[in-house]
């Protein structure tokens, strides 16, 4: 990312003072660093810390929720069949629809119920061995619940999820500008450091990591563009005009068979992102005549199939319903695989995988399972804790740095400059090809230079203020 709002002026440009045009890549790259941080500094901090809880929700919440979610296995006891344990839930719940169910994901983890209710979405958990309901947790008022919410519209819902949209149109401009003031600034920097100059040690610290986030954090961006609610769609839209998807279709009726569980934790993505779209297909009621099945019949299908384990069941809705199981292939998309049991006979309908994905539906799960840090174990889940931290630490120093500089009097203190579009077309061909491509982008920045053109540069006080260039 850079230098946020503090790159050392070259010796030339000082020489010239803040009354200059300021008609340099330099002077105007570091402008538009410095206002860009004023949207997503705050957004990048929320994204981050969010992100660290979410990387760590099967540590955390257990320790939280201990009394739920951990259980002792009595000596000489083993499980209770899934189908008394649900049972023992619609009893607990009789006004409440069981949507799914998600196997314990070790031998001391309780059996996690996904039910809808009036009062909203529960997680009821059920003791495997004793066969009694240990309690219930609304899965968004969990922290980790509320990190997912926070990460993924700032609990605003449409709204929030357009800000985090344009917060990361806005990193790629911090991101590029920031590599742009860290080369060219190299030398002003070290001899800044040479002459002990106030802040040059934060200043470099705060560089150097910026230059190593940079590639982390427009990879982030990129993976994450899928999840938002206008380049997400549009995107999608065209994809399947072109014969592709984003996701898999597994043609079958219009369910969506989610809970809001991962592997037995509270809110977080209980199926791959492949088949979150899928449709599902339908059981056959004639096939009354026959046996019934369970949810364990579903989870003996699946493990006879190869699913991975554990295993989350989505119940039938109704009569012709059929039992989803899917296998949740945590660290390898690659293995992600799911099947549709009828209710009935207890014979498989349909079985989808990663295989059947279209190749874009393959790309986007593979960087998905990048972004959640599980895609490598261990090591990718340390890499993005590093990388979350290390924007934590850029989001504090950058403000701290200003803050340190900031002029006395009725100032702002931004860099004064503005791009020299006609002097440099490939850098106007670029901002043109980023507004595009990012359509919040493009209408963000129209609306930011319709204000500089017609308000900040009109206005004595305020062309003061933003240090603006009066043309």
């Amino acid at each position: 990312m850079g230098e946020v709002a503090t790159v050392p002026v070259p010796v030339e440009a000082e020489k010239a003072g803040p009354r200059g045009k300021g008609s340099g890549l330099f002077r105007a790259f570091w402008r538009w660093h410095f206002y860009a941080s004023f949207l997503v500094i705050p957004v990048l901090l929320i994204l981050a810390v969010t992100g660290l809880i979410y990387l760590f929700r099967f540590q955390i919440e257990p320790v939280l929720h201990a009394d739920l979610m951990k259980v002792q296995q009595p000596a000489g006891l083993v499980a209770q069949p899934y189908s008394s344990q649900l049972e023992e839930v619609r009893q607990a719940f009789p006004d409440a629809t069981v949507v799914s169910m998600t196997e314990p994901s070790a031998p001391n983890r309780s059996t996690v119920f996904s039910l809808d209710t009036a009062a909203g979405p529960r997680d009821v958990f059920v003791d495997p061995y004793e066969g009694k309901v240990l309690g219930a947790l609304n899965p968004d008022t969990t922290l980790s619940g509320g990190a997912i919410l926070l990460h993924g519209e700032l609990m605003a819902g449409r709204w929030g999820d357009y800000v985090i949209e344009i917060a990361a149109c806005w990193a790629i401009v911090m991101a590029m500008t920031g590599y742009y003031l860290f080369f060219r600034g190299r030398v002003a920097r070290a001899r800044r450091r040479a002459a002990g100059a106030a802040g040059a040690v934060l200043r470099s610290r705060h560089g150097r990591t910026g230059s190593v986030l940079g590639v982390g954090l427009l990879f982030l961006i990129v993976s994450g563009l899928p999840w938002t609610g206008v380049w997400g769609e549009q995107t999608q839209k065209l994809a399947t005009q072109g014969g592709t998807s984003f996701w898999a279709e597994d043609h079958g009726a219009l369910s969506n068979p989610t809970s809001t569980m991962d592997e037995s934790l509270p809110h977080s993505h209980s199926v791959p992102w492949g088949v979150g779209k899928s449709d599902v297909p339908r059981s056959d009621p004639a096939d009354k005549r026959r046996s019934v099945a369970t949810v364990d019949t579903a989870i003996a299908v699946g493990e006879r199939n190869g699913l991975r384990r554990p295993m989350t069941v989505a119940l039938p809705a109704d009569e012709e319903g059929v039992y989803s199981a899917i296998g949740y292939a945590f660290n390898d998309p690659a293995k992600e695989r799911s099947l549709h049991v009828d209710q009935y006979g207890g014979r498989v309908v349909s079985t989808y995988g990663y295989g059947d994905y279209p190749a874009l539906a393959k790309v986007v799960a593979q960087g998905i399972a990048l972004h959640e840090g599980r895609r490598f174990g261990t090591l990718n889940l340390w890499v993005t804790t590093v990388f979350c931290l290390g924007v934590v630490f850029m989001c504090v120093t950058g403000p701290l740095m200003w803050w340190r500089r900031r002029p006395k009097g009725n100032a702002l203190g931004a860099p004064r400059g503005r791009l020299p579009l006609r002097a440099t077309p490939a850098l106007a061909v670029l901002v043109v090809a980023l507004a595009l491509f990012l359509p919040l982008f493009g209408i963000t920045l129209a609306a930011v230079l319709l204000l500089d053109q017609l308000v900040l540069r009109r206005v004595a006080g305020l062309r003061a203020w933003f240090n603006t260039v009066r043309t």
